[in-house]
């Protein structure tokens, strides 16, 4: 993650207050410039204006229906969807380090926030109490991205590796699929996971639930999105396919054919609301809160990355964090859900020519302008088509080619990817990312429990030492064995260390020295301390000597410190291994030779 402390290209800084100012109002301007929406302003460019303007009124095209979409996909009325992007929108802009970043509700988090919602409100079914729970997660969100902001946490959105990333949108984006085709076909189905949707989708299916006036429009909107994007990516598919569905409905007055329609939206800016939960409904609100925060922190930080990678600008990772968590607070206190940053939205905002955040600004306003002259212009969308924005959103999730890769490079991470797709497939999406999450931190762990280890041998040719494996006709000396162990020696990996020096000792022809190739060997700690020092008094007993090449310093130290010099020779730590060569064959004269047949590799390939 790129450093914090460099600002916005141009910004000339506070402006200098004088020396008869008093101090505390110099101390307000400063904090008041830190503010990076005060900062954006100061800086602003007039020739911006007209691409901003034009890039905020193409972007609305955009927000309007895959805000309701994505409020649905969360189990929420889709006007929350529109409360939701106006305030977010306004927060980062605000907040926000990036240009252009655009924040929005997400098709990555709407199953998260309905995992976590609707389970709450079951017994119910009360779509306000729906409303004030999905709020009351956001400002949970919101305390945890900026307490993490505070913190300097911005390393945790690393917590989660590719493969593992891989297989969770995988899973997410089979889930939201399959629990979007109910809706697209025109009937409901009632199951807690996805193995209980499918079975209800073909159960419905097979009874003739299908309304064929829905499933025509639901197709026919994702075949026309899927065609625009690859055809005419320039093109506002989604808001070419909404007018045509509006349309449709009209003409062929499909209401009365069983298609369900969003309806009349309230009219008027969102009210300001402090959300009333329930004491029992904290602990799994927190709960959902983490795993849409880590989520939410990881998609933050790729996209800023990305689009800061062409706009000059640098990734400010912390502050990324508290403008998220602005934008969250903003979303949570008028009646929205969580929210993450949107690479397609930020992409159709890039190439409409946005310059600042004034793109998102003129997006909020546009809509608030609709809520308050014309909220019916939506009364007439199609459910269905709502279902195909989100089935094409899910679409774009899913990274197919990026599991064939991963088989093909490497199958541990494959497997890997697999495991985390199955979690969110069979056990749902929290209990999915928790799998996500654990499977990572237990992917280095095993890394560093089974490091790489090789033996060396001498390549003519080539300078220095070399992996009998890649190169199986290096030559040894008879009667030493170099052993390079590619990790720090703790207890996780001290006794593998053990059983592979081992194993060397008893391999023909016998050697008297084993050298321990120890550049890689970061750390012993005194775990991996006792087992070095039963191991070379085993060794000893069978006249084999261990001995220590290029240890880094500090490691050196501890070893002195654990006393493990009583046992280990001090004579036997050498500065490189060509040293300790060079004494080897002072002492017994052996000559370079090639391997023999029992002189296998050692088996710690990094597994």
């Amino acid at each position: 993650m790129a450093d914090d402390r460099t600002g916005p290209p141009s910004d000339p800084g506070p402006p200098d207050e004088g020396r008869g100012q008093r101090p505390l109002r110099g101390t307000a301007l400063t904090r008041l410039n830190a503010v990076p929406g005060v900062r954006a302003a100061r800086t602003y460019r007039r020739e911006w204006l007209t691409k901003d303007v034009v890039a905020g009124v193409v972007l609305t095209t955009l927000l309007v229906p895959q805000g309701m979409a994505y409020a649905e996909l969360a189990g929420l009325p889709p006007i929350t969807g529109l409360y939701t992007t106006i305030l977010c929108l306004l927060g980062y802009a605000v907040c926000g380090p990036s240009r252009i970043l655009v924040l929005g509700p997400d098709s990555s988090l709407g199953p998260m926030i309905a995992a976590t919602v609707l389970p709450l409100v079951a017994a119910d079914g009360d779509p306000g109490r729906a409303v004030a729970l999905a709020s009351m997660l956001s400002i949970m969100v919101a305390g945890i991205m900026i307490l993490a902001s505070v913190a300097k946490l911005g390393f945790i959105a690393d917590l989660i590796s590719k493969p593992t990333m891989i297989g969770y949108m995988n899973g997410l984006a089979l889930t939201i699929l399959i629990g979007q085709l109910p809706k697209l076909l025109g009937f409901k189905v009632d199951a807690d996971n996805l193995v209980g949707e499918c079975v209800g989708l073909v159960q419905e299916i097979a009874d003739g639930a299908v309304v064929p006036a829905a499933a025509a429009v639901g197709i026919t909107g994702i075949v026309l999105v899927l065609l625009l994007q690859r055809v005419v990516p320039k093109v506002p598919a989604v808001l070419v396919m909404v007018v045509l569905a509006i349309a449709a409905v009209t003409v062929f007055d499909l209401g009365e054919h069983g298609v369900s329609l969003v309806g009349e939206l309230p009219e008027g800016f969102p009210p300001f609301t402090l959300p009333e939960v329930r004491a029992s409904d904290l602990a799994p609100l927190i709960g959902g809160a983490l795993g849409i925060a880590l989520v939410s922190l990881a998609d933050t930080i790729s996209n800023a990355s990305a689009f800061a990678a062409r706009t000059g600008q640098e990734v400010r990772g912390n502050q990324e964090m508290m403008g998220v968590g602005v934008a969250n607070l903003a979303a949570g206190l008028f009646q929205g859900f969580p929210v993450s940053t949107s690479g397609s939205r930020t992409a159709v905002a890039e190439r409409a020519g946005a310059r600042s955040q004034l793109t998102g600004v003129v997006g909020a306003a546009l809509i608030v302008l609709m809520l308050l002259l014309v909220p019916g212009m939506f009364r007439n969308l199609p459910q269905p088509a709502l279902a195909a924005v989100v089935i094409t959103a899910s679409l774009s999730l899913a990274d197919v080619a990026g599991s064939v890769r991963l088989w093909r490079q490497r199958r541990t991470e494959c497997l890997l990817s697999v495991t985390a797709f199955l979690g969110v497939a069979l056990l749902g999406v929290l209990p999915g990312i928790a799998i996500a999450v654990g499977l990572s931190v237990l992917n280095v762990f095993r890394r560093a429990w089974w490091p790489y280890a090789a033996v060396l041998g001498r390549v003519p040719d080539l300078e220095g030492f070399h992996d009998v494996r890649s190169y199986p006709r290096a030559e040894r000396l008879p009667g030493l064995v170099i052993y390079r162990f590619d990790g720090p020696l703790f207890f996780a990996n001290a006794k593998t260390f053990r059983d592979e020096v081992r194993r060397l000792a008893r391999t023909e022809p016998r050697p008297e020295w084993i050298v321990v190739a120890a550049e890689p060997m970061t750390d012993v700690d005194t775990t991996a301390a006792d087992v070095l020092e039963e191991l070379d008094e085993a060794l000893n007993a069978d006249h084999v000597h261990l001995v220590f090449a290029e240890l880094k310093d500090p490691v050196r130290r501890k070893i002195e410190a654990y006393e493990l010099t009583r046992t280990i020779d001090p004579r036997h730590f050498f500065p490189t291994v060509e040293s300790a060569v060079a004494e080897f064959r002072r002492r017994t004269g052996a000559e370079w030779t090639q391997a023999g047949p029992g002189q296998a590799p050692p088996a710690g390939d990094g597994r």
